[in-house]
């Protein structure tokens, strides 16, 4: 007797593009350097920013830090009374 084993072919789309979700995802925390020139200032700015508690950061250690662009802009807004208008 011959055995016979009933197959079904299942096409699966994967949902994971690497490549093209790590364009497309900017990082949520930057550097000082790159939150300078996102703001157009300098990075000593930044730096006194922080050491007056103006805008909010994430100290990983001594002398690195952390932030959150969207929270730093709504921190200067708020601090400025700046109303942005679409």
């Amino acid at each position: 007797m011959k055995a016979t084993i009933a197959t079904s072919t299942v096409q699966t789309v994967n949902t994971c593009n690497p490549i093209h979700e790590a364009t497309a995802v900017k990082p949520t925390l930057i550097k000082k350097k790159e939150l300078a020139t996102r703001l157009s200032v300098s990075p000593r700015t930044i730096d006194e920013w922080v050491r007056t508690r103006k805008i909010p950061h994430l100290q990983i250690s001594p002398r690195f830090y952390l932030y959150d662009f969207e929270a730093v802009l709504a921190a200067l807004r708020k601090l400025y009374q700046v109303d942005v208008r679409a």
